[in-house]
């Protein structure tokens, strides 16, 4: 490495990813310095989508690394590259999905379908390839809110598959594909259990680097059945502050602790109401009820959203949040906490990877 290559990768260790919340060599971001002259290059790939913070990032680097003595140009050229959950649980990966990620609350009514949506719309603008699938099989509703018409049905594949439906950009399976909205799923547990373990199995999901699965609410035979069929590389937990609702995502929470599936993180939804008229915010549900839990759990608070009209209106209009204003500020925090979300799943990956180590036969 000559003098101005380790110059560089000085300057690269000491500057601090926001996302990672670490700096760019610990994070192993650094995949190549290259030095001639006046002139260098350097190549990152992060281990999360990136496109939200590429172009800063970029800039940034560019700024600090000419400060060098002697260095005129310094292009940085910015990737990412998500690795892929090891299997988890004695448990098969599932073809065609690099990581499974369950979003989840303990109660109904804490805007966890409009959060899973929004998360994997905005982890697919910064890059990746995302699916959906709608776990609700009493109560399905991801289909509504991806704006897919009634009457749409998934295609045959083959005789034991079929392909995904796709909306904005995201692959999707629900059960509201495959009935009528009215039509009332008056099903028990096991029943309910079985359709969710086909709609898994027989689903050809296509290079996915995440598949956000929204679950339904409370911690009964669909939960179980995911946890014992399906990979899952990780949980989010969508609350309110309030505290009924703070109570019931413990109990989520515990339950993922149960079958070992990490919890990534806690996302605290209707955090705050900002009146329409006046521009008041105002904590109608509590204040800190998301950061205390995570605390509580060691684990992390993801992000805040706000009690906003147009956030419930536009997941009823079939077109969310992130599709339905990509630059507007509910859209930028939805990406935040996607790409927080990727960077926390991506170490876990690397943490909990398990290597086989080589056996080496030399002669005597």
């Amino acid at each position: 490495m000559s003098n101005i290559e380790a110059q560089i990768n000085q300057v690269l260790g000491q500057y601090q990813d926001e996302v990672a919340a670490t700096d760019l060599v610990s994070a192993g971001f650094v995949n190549a310095i290259k030095a001639e002259g006046s002139s260098a290059s350097v190549e990152l790939v992060l281990s999360y989508p990136s496109k939200g913070v590429a172009s800063k990032l970029q800039a940034d680097l560019q700024a600090k690394l000419l400060e060098i003595g002697g260095l005129d140009k310094c292009d940085v050229i910015i990737g990412h590259n998500i690795s892929a959950s090891p299997s988890q649980n004695s448990i098969p990966v599932m073809e065609g999905v690099k990581n499974v990620i369950a979003v989840a609350s303990g109660k109904g009514g804490v805007g966890k379908s409009t959060t899973t949506v929004n998360l994997a719309l905005a982890m697919a603008a910064e890059g990746a390839k995302v699916g959906v699938l709608d776990a609700d099989i009493y109560g399905p509703s991801q289909g509504m809110m991806l704006g897919v018409a009634e009457g749409v049905r998934p295609q045959p594949y083959d005789e034991k598959t079929f392909n995904p439906v796709e909306a904005h950009g995201l692959q999707s399976m629900s059960m509201s594909y495959l009935i009528e909205d009215n039509t009332a799923m008056v099903w028990r547990g096991p029943m309910a259990a079985g359709a969710l373990q086909q709609l898994l199995t027989q689903t050809r999901w296509q290079d996915l680097d995440y598949l956000f699965i929204d679950m339904p609410p409370g911690t009964g035979d669909i939960q179980l059945t995911l946890s014992q069929k399906v990979p899952v590389s990780g949980a989010v937990i969508v609350t309110t502050p309030q505290d009924i609702a703070l109570l019931d995502a413990k109990k989520g929470i515990e339950m993922f602790r149960k079958v070992d599936i990490n919890v990534l993180g806690v996302v605290e939804n209707m955090s705050t109401h900002i009146c329409s008229q006046c521009g008041h915010t105002e904590a109608i549900f509590g204040d800190g009820g998301g950061a205390e839990i995570a605390e509580l759990y060691d684990t992390e608070l993801l992000g805040k959203l706000p009690l906003a009209l147009t956030i419930r209106q536009q997941a009823d209009s079939g077109a969310p949040t992130v599709a339905a204003d990509p630059e507007g500020e509910h859209a930028q925090i939805y990406r935040t906490v996607a790409r927080t979300l990727a960077a926390r799943l991506a170490k876990h990956n690397a943490d909990n990877d398990i290597r086989v180590p080589s056996i080496i036969v030399e002669d005597d």
